[in-house]
């Protein structure tokens, strides 16, 4: 008998590609590490030139409301426009904002409206650099060959790991030359945020502008946008989980921008420890988003989610009230690090298993606004209350309203949703071949 000749020669097997995730992974490592100078360095910068706890919460005020602004109508721009060419023009933007500052500054000219207004353009055109890249994770992780929830995982990681190193930096840095060298070094973080990622998702399809049917009108945008709150709406777990992270990111921001940099600047010694808090909390962090990435899919993620934000809350505030040294607050931001370090995988998973791709930077963008919406009166509350009533009273009630919110995982019944799987994941849907990782296939045309 002859052997049966094939047709032709074998087709080679498409390798995974993961030189795009690990574009996007190193970019927002060096854009968050940048970020995290600015995190320290406003505060410390508008506190050593004004003295006042209030100019610094007017400060995050204005630098949050924008955020809000741009996650809220951002979605269907990012996809007109293309999210490779959003993320590289909010990176660009981001660091002519954050550097003028300094310069302004010392050429003499830099009045306190200024500030407040170069703030503003950085958060306007931050938030959709970010969801740009957030929402390319799927498509990235099928190319990289590994699961959406380990690819979050990593996602965090090394988020958590950049602004670990970042605040160490900014501590050491404002305490040697000033918080004005913190603020050039950010602005030239991200310059190469935007190199990497205008290289590395180059080809990319659903980094480049989607195609869109019929013309571009206000009307077709309207629509789009409206799309993505209805969905939004229509889920309970995704409305809640949108809810409580709008509470406790303005808790966060007040103690990130006013209450834990006037504690600093009191009681615990200065800019390098202030910087030691941040990195303790950030490297624990990191620690416990690889901790979730290894063992975290065995356990149910509601119990999970709710201890991890029991662990990570209220305690900070509570210790920062109730002493003056630096030992035990930097125990207790261990381990709040560590349970927030699991947080972010969990709803990253659970959002994509829930939301269709053709819709992600929609509902991605609205529920983005809806959790920052609370992050400029987070900041502005922290510093008015600081000036009226102490830092300590004030760390105790944005400590209480920390507690009241965390407990709604433990208390509605919505969120059990966590643990139950679609029947087909959305995030396992089979990409067309022109899309797997190996080919290069021509971006898609508007």
């Amino acid at each position: 008998m002859h052997a049966l000749l094939p047709d032709g020669p074998p087709r080679a097997e498409r390798r995974p590609d993961k030189r795009p995730l690990v574009g996007v992974l190193a970019a927002n490592t060096v854009s968050i590490a940048g970020s995290s100078l600015t995190l320290i360095g406003v505060p410390w910068f508008v506190l050593q030139t004004t003295g006042s706890a209030g100019r610094a919460g007017v400060v995050a005020f204005c630098a949050t409301l924008p955020v809000v602004v741009a996650a809220l109508v951002g979605g269907p721009v990012i996809d007109r426009i293309g999210r490779r060419r959003i993320s590289v023009a909010s990176d660009l933007i981001s660091g002519l904002s954050v550097g003028a500052i300094p310069l302004l500054h010392r050429a003499g000219v830099l009045d306190f409206w200024m500030l407040c207004a170069l703030m503003a353009v950085g958060g306007l055109v931050h938030t959709p650099g970010l969801t740009a890249r957030h929402v390319l994770l799927p498509d990235l992780a099928r190319h990289a060959g590994t699961t959406v929830a380990r690819a979050a995982s990593l996602y965090d990681a090394v988020s958590r790991g950049a602004r670990m190193i970042g605040a160490a930096v900014a501590g050491v840095l404002i305490a040697a030359f000033g918080a004005e060298t913190v603020l050039l070094l950010d602005a030239a973080t991200f310059g190469a945020s935007a190199l990497l990622v205008a290289a590395f998702l180059r080809g990319v399809p659903s980094a480049e502008p989607q195609p869109v049917a019929g013309k571009v009108s206000f009307a077709a945008y309207r629509t789009e946008l409206a799309e993505g709150w209805a969905f939004l709406a229509r889920s309970r777990l995704l409305m809640g989980i949108t809810v409580m992270v709008m509470m406790t990111n303005g808790l966060d921001q007040g103690w990130s921008s006013v209450l834990l940099p006037v504690h600093g600047r009191d009681a615990l010694g200065g800019a390098a420890t202030l910087g030691l808090m941040f990195s303790l909390f950030g490297g624990f962090a990191l620690l416990g988003a690889l901790l979730y990435g290894v063992w975290g899919e065995r356990f149910p993620r509601r119990a999970v989610f709710a201890g991890a934000f029991l662990l990570s809350g209220a305690t900070r505030y509570v210790v920062a009230a109730f002493t003056d040294t630096p030992l035990p607050l930097a125990v207790t931001m261990a381990l709040a690090g560590l349970g927030v370090g699991v947080l972010n995988p969990i709803l990253t998973t659970v959002m994509y298993e829930q939301v269709p791709e053709e819709l992600r930077s929609r509902v991605s963008g609205v529920t983005m606004a809806g959790c920052e919406l609370t992050m400029p009166l987070g900041g502005l509350a922290a510093g008015l209350l600081v000036d009226g009533f102490g830092v300590g009273r004030a760390l105790l009630l944005f400590g209480g309203a920390y507690l009241l919110t965390t407990l709604a995982p433990l208390v509605f019944p919505a969120w059990r949703g966590m643990d139950r799987k679609p029947a087909v994941s959305r995030t396992e849907r089979p990409l067309p071949a022109s899309a797997h990782a190996g080919s290069r296939p021509r971006p898609s045309a508007k």
